[in-house]
């Protein structure tokens, strides 16, 4: 059985933090300690406690390996990121490029297609909610307003604007008779 005898500093210390943390779980680790300190046995605590005699000893060693500080809730680090930042330039270049040049039958890029082609090609698999995540993160929108010619054959652009402004006139287009 863990004892624990704790210096008048160390107590007082651990008694303001039991009042003042709004943090439950730092609170009911710190009750743990205390009561030890008062001479409680294990399963008493954990009787008292709604814990495990287990949680109580591990509690108390935390306490006594690392101070206050093993007693803090610590957050799991989680997954290492699928989609690096270094890959935020790669899917900009993709985006401006088009689907068509990276030999796709389509005139934009929407994120499952974009995380469909970032799979086939980088071996990366993430969903679309990841990349779109990712792309409000980065400033990368797939979807390219349809009203912007970037790619257009300037003649052709030409030509489709004098028929627009011709149908905004209310005449017709010259068409030729072959």
């Amino acid at each position: 059985m863990i004892r624990i005898s704790l210096p008048d500093d160390d107590l007082q210390r651990l008694e303001a933090t039991f009042r003042e943390t709004p943090d439950a779980k730092l609170r009911h680790r710190v009750q743990i300690v205390l009561m030890a300190h008062r001479g409680r046995r294990h399963p008493d605590i954990a009787a008292d406690t709604g814990t495990s005699p287990r949680s109580v000893q591990r509690w108390l060693n935390a306490y006594l390996d690392r101070g206050l500080d093993g007693l803090r809730p610590r957050k799991a680090p989680g997954a290492k990121p699928t989609l690096t930042p270094d890959l935020a330039p790669v899917l900009r270049q993709w985006v401006i490029d088009g689907p068509a040049r990276h030999g796709l039958d389509r005139a934009n890029w929407t994120y499952p297609e974009l995380a469909d082609h970032l799979l086939k090609t980088r071996g990366v698999r993430v969903g679309k909610s990841a990349l779109q995540a990712f792309g409000a993160k980065h400033g990368i929108r797939p979807y390219r307003p349809t009203y912007r010619f970037l790619r257009g054959d300037p003649a052709k652009q030409a030509t489709a604007r004098e028929e627009i402004a011709d149908l905004k006139k209310g005449r017709r287009p010259a068409t030729s008779s072959c």
